[in-house]
């Protein structure tokens, strides 16, 4: 007589069963090369050019805080209390909102890899402690991969979408050049421009979701219970 199987060894099977599923030796080996070149170089540049390289190349953006004004929400904060350390809070309150949306983001359209890819950087760039223009190419070249999955229309959803994103950049600009080039006390305003093209950047990638078609590249992890 064969003994039903409690539901915990079912899961704990299943669940083991999917592991060994997800770690198929093609995967395992791009994982070592991957990670290899990367130790590698940085250990070759390390042996170099010493800790001064580590702290250019990777430790420095862990801890940059960029006291010039640029299209960040959080410059302004900055620019007042450049003087002294911000405390923890302080930091949390700019990285949570960015480490929680690129979590969302993960979750509900990882499977659709380049769609996930485009949104997560307009998040990433949207939500970060600096904002500079050369931040939007990062997302620029993933338009054309995801576009024709997209059901929004030039006219006119997408055009509203490009004159909210261009004329919030454009405010933002104005009091940029004032300030820049006039030698005019023009921070407040910068930020309020700040906020502005934050909403835009949001609405953009709400709409951007509402009309993708959901192609996933990859199969779904069937469920234990399955």
């Amino acid at each position: 007589v064969e003994l039903p199987q409690s539901s915990d060894a079912t899961e704990r099977g299943t669940f083991w069963a999917v592991l060994v599923r997800m770690l198929s030796g093609s995967r395992i080996l791009f994982g070592l090369i991957s990670g290899g070149i990367f130790l590698g170089c940085t250990g070759l540049f390390y042996y170099l050019y010493g800790m001064e390289f580590l702290h250019e190349a990777l430790l420095y953006h862990l801890t940059r805080a960029d006291p010039r004004h640029n299209f960040s929400i959080y410059f302004y904060h900055i620019y007042l209390n450049y003087d002294r350390e911000l405390s923890l809070m302080e930091k949390l309150v700019s990285f949570l909102p960015q480490f929680a949306v690129q979590l969302v983001l993960i979750f509900c359209y990882a499977l659709d890899l380049p769609f996930c890819f485009l949104v997560q950087t307009v998040a990433f760039v949207a939500f970060n402690k600096v904002i500079t223009a050369q931040y939007f190419v990062w997302f620029f070249c993933l338009l054309p991969v995801v576009m024709p999955w997209s059901k929004m229309k030039i006219k006119w959803q997408g055009l509203f979408c490009m004159l909210c994103w261009m004329g919030t950049q454009l405010h933002w600009l104005l009091w940029g050049y004032l300030l820049e080039f006039k030698g005019k006390n023009m921070f407040l305003q910068l930020w309020v421009g700040s906020l502005l093209f934050l909403a835009a950047n949001t609405y953009v990638l709400v709409a951007i979701i509402r009309h993708h078609t959901y192609f996933p590249i990859f199969q779904p992890v069937k469920s234990f219970s399955q």
